[in-house]
């Protein structure tokens, strides 16, 4: 049973060199992340002189999603196990890949990354704003984490059988891929409905600096509801471990 290898840790991780190169690594993947995707968004905005959203800034904020995510955990893959999301390490948790108190320093890491990367954008577009994550005009709270739910199960779940499987053998190695494209395909989905984040940090950062938490709460229990049934199930149903047969922790 995967919550039966869920393990706490110990305060000392977060002072271990590898624990603290995790967190660095965690830190860098995540500003990378958000400064594409949020500057993704503002440039959109810019070009267009803050009109409406269009089918193409959807399209533009998918694409340059995909692409950066796929960087971003590239990147951090060999070092932290490139999660980029407080939702990833939490399902990582759940299915006992990882300790509370690693965990716990990986979404520091992560969020302090999301907020320098948007106060980067702000100083760099000369005070733009970075926009907080909002819900489309008949978009309910509900409806809105219903979505999150949906859209992170279906990350997660391929983060599990590409990179965490132990069975994944050559298509480990795509990984990085699959993980931005399926981020990309629940823009498309998502984005018109609640700005599909998937990703606390994600909206942590523009809420801090726009300071700005209407229906923050949707963009963190979604979320990680979602990455815990993902976890969950993949575990139960795909991956048959005993507790002595855990993966590293920095392998997701």
């Amino acid at each position: 049973m995967p919550l039966a290898r869920i393990t706490l840790g110990s305060l000392a991780e977060a002072s271990q060199p590898d624990g603290i190169k995790a967190a660095i690594a965690e830190f860098i993947s995540m500003l990378i992340f958000v400064f594409a995707g949020q500057g993704s968004g503002m440039a959109f905005a810019k070009l267009t002189d803050g009109g409406a959203a269009t089918p193409a800034g959807l399209i533009s904020a998918s694409i340059a999603h995909a692409f950066a995510l796929f960087v971003a955990v590239s990147v951090g893959a060999n070092i932290s196990g490139g999660h980029v999301n407080p939702a990833v390490t939490f399902g990582a948790f759940i299915g006992g890949h990882i300790s509370l108190f690693r965990g716990l320093v990986y979404w520091i890491a992560q969020l302090l990354g999301s907020v320098v990367a948007c106060l980067l954008l702000n100083f760099a577009t000369g005070g733009l704003e970075t926009s907080a994550f909002a819900l489309s005009s008949g978009v309910s709270e509900w409806n809105a984490v219903i979505f999150e739910i949906v859209m992170t199960f279906g990350l997660v779940y391929t983060v599990y059988a590409t990179a965490v499987d132990p069975k994944k053998g050559d298509i480990g190695t795509i990984a990085p891929i699959a993980i931005g494209l399926i981020v990309g395909a629940n823009i498309l989905a998502g984005g018109a409905f609640d700005g599909a984040s998937m990703n606390p940090a994600v909206s942590f950062g523009p809420a801090v600096v726009s300071w700005t938490w209407n229906s923050h709460w949707v963009y963190w229990l979604g979320p990680l509801a979602g990455a815990a049934i993902a976890a969950l199930v993949y575990e139960l149903l795909f991956i048959n471990q005993s507790p002595h047969d855990q993966l590293p922790t920095t392998d997701y």
